[in-house]
């Protein structure tokens, strides 16, 4: 494992980090591989103190941008700065500085659990006294176990005890909940909101969207190396897609489906429909709610049913658009 570090609800308002020095700033990132364009042009910043989520499909280049952070793997062209050093300069005491979690993390070997979490300590600096128990308990994992008779999952846990017992400051987490059930997912966020409200910076990456939406303050949505768009989860929130059902008095079909469509473009609201009945009508409303309600106010609303912000949806459409920000 290459090892770096010392030291269901929404997404949760946390205190005001201020403006203060960033913890990572990525600049015009390229990789090449090759004649393959692993990043192309990535750009972003990551607030101290905040949780930052990258979200993308498998291939879309999370764990090369990881990794070019950390300068395991070296930019072709760019500049990345984590923690206030130029990230090509990152010796042991910048190292030192930073918990990693591996995407691929291989775990092998005859020693316990706790003998291989103690070997790493002494590499990356000193642990507080009772962190790596307090850890275990937490996860549910016997570190007295020999590490290549663990379980995939218990392996990831170990993983993850690495990255975070140091308390470092800057936490860079690849995919770090694969394999783990979810009620360990659900502490491992919990762990993650608690690093954040201490002052540590989490850079995560997943593939899991709902997780991203549980941890992250701000995300960015990765696609084929370029990234299409960096948001907060409430700017997410207010640009997602609504289910929507209604029916209302004294209104055929045709002129339902009128006042829907009339929505378009009433302020930033996008109302597409999907079915329309004899009294019924089934839509799709991306955009503030704010102008809908007024919209429908004049009409006699016998039925109405709007989901919940289908985020998921709505970054599924991020991933097949055509256009790209750069």
């Amino acid at each position: 494992m290459t090892h770096v570090g010392t030291a269901g609800h929404n997404a949760v308002s946390r205190p005001d980090h201020g403006s203060g020095q960033s913890a990572i700033d990525v600049t015009d990132v390229t990789k090449k591989f090759g004649t393959n364009l692993a990043l192309t042009g990535v750009s972003f910043t990551v607030a101290r103190g905040s949780v930052f989520g990258v979200i993308g499909p498998n291939g879309a280049g999370k764990t090369t941008l990881m990794r070019t952070l950390l300068d395991i793997i070296r930019a072709t062209s760019g500049h990345a700065n984590v923690l206030g050093t130029d990230s090509r300069n990152a010796g042991p005491e910048l190292r030192r500085r930073i918990g990693y979690l591996p995407g691929d993390l291989i775990l092998e070997g005859r020693v316990s659990g706790e003998r291989l979490l103690r070997h790493y300590a002494d590499i990356s600096g000193p642990v507080r006294e009772g962190r790596i128990e307090q850890l275990a308990d937490r996860l549910r994992l016997d570190l007295n176990r020999p590490v290549r008779k663990m379980s995939k999952g218990n392996k990831q846990k170990l993983g993850v005890i690495q990255a975070f017992m140091h308390e470092p400051e800057l936490l860079v987490l690849d995919e770090p909940t694969s394999g783990l059930d979810p009620l360990m997912q659900q502490e491992f966020l919990s762990m993650v909101r608690e690093a954040s409200e201490g002052g540590q910076t989490v850079f995560l990456s997943s593939h899991v969207i709902s997780e991203i939406q549980q941890a992250a303050d701000e995300v960015a949505i990765l696609r084929d190396g370029r990234i299409v768009t960096v948001a907060s989860v409430d700017e997410l929130r207010s640009s997602a897609i609504r289910h929507l059902r209604m029916s209302a008095t004294g209104l055929g079909p045709a002129e339902l489906a009128g006042r829907l469509s009339d929505l378009v473009g009433v302020g930033d609201l996008d109302c597409t429909i999907t079915t329309i009945g004899a009294t019924e009508a089934t839509a799709t409303l991306r955009g503030e709610i704010q102008p809908f309600i007024q919209a429908i106010s004049t009409l006699t609303v016998t039925d109405l049913v709007l989901e919940e912000p289908d985020l998921e949806e709505s970054v599924l459409r991020l991933y097949s658009s055509p256009e790209v920000e750069s």
